[in-house]
């Protein structure tokens, strides 16, 4: 994924908040403020997906979304009440999943609360899965970085499928040995109508998540 530099670092770590019991939280109307939205019912609708994400996933949902409420200046003076939530950094871990891949700011988003901050949250929740599970939330990552790669290398060039079964050959190639798609498939007995992602492990599906999500940070950032 991209690194992060220290400008964006502080970003994500200016609209932190520590609770009475030293916990911390971030607000999601700051939160959609940094990630870019300026509609809050767009940002609404990826805060729906990432509760339903959070309850799949056997948390706590009200724990991990608090509602809150907050007050807010009219342009007449006067003051309404709107709908606010302390997020858990989970929390936010499952916004910045759902959010647009193709934003940048979303990107570094996954990069600061995914690995540089208390990624061992997340790797809890995960290796309390069962392998079936843990395949399940792997493949839902790798499918939209793949969404992501296919545009960045539609826009780097790569625009006929010979041009992008030779791109997806050439990152194959670097994570199997020197194997291309149709060497993965003879290696594994498979068929040819098989989808190689269907027959890895999760460990092995982690690996390939790890070779699409750098490949595409660096076609998209270099």
């Amino acid at each position: 994924m991209a690194n992060l530099n220290a400008k964006e670092y502080v970003t994500f770590e200016s609209i932190k908040h520590t609770s009475e019991d030293g916990s911390e939280f971030w607000y999601s109307r700051e939160l959609s403020t940094v990630l870019e939205y300026t509609q809050w019912r767009n940002f609404a609708k990826v805060i729906d997906k990432a509760m339903l994400a959070c309850k799949n996933s056997g948390y706590d949902t009200d724990r991990c979304f608090a509602k809150v409420s907050k007050t807010s200046e009219m342009p007449n003076g006067g003051v309404k009440l709107v709908i606010d939530y302390e997020l858990t950094r989970y929390a936010c871990y499952l916004i910045v999943q759902n959010g647009d891949p193709r934003k940048e700011v979303i990107a570094l988003g996954q990069t600061y609360f995914a690995i540089q901050t208390r990624r061992q949250e997340v790797a809890d929740y995960f290796n309390q899965l069962d392998e079936g599970n843990k395949r399940l939330v792997v493949r839902g990552d790798i499918k939209q970085w793949n969404q992501m790669l296919a545009e960045t290398a539609h826009n780097a060039g790569v625009i006929t499928n010979e041009e992008y079964a030779t791109f997806q050959n050439a990152g194959y190639m670097g994570l199997y040995g020197g194997l291309t798609v149709a060497g993965i498939h003879d290696k594994k007995g498979l068929k040819d109508n098989d989808k190689i992602l269907d027959f890895m492990s999760s460990t092995e599906l982690i690996a390939n998540l790890f070779r699409i999500s750098q490949r595409s940070a660096f076609h998209r950032w270099k």
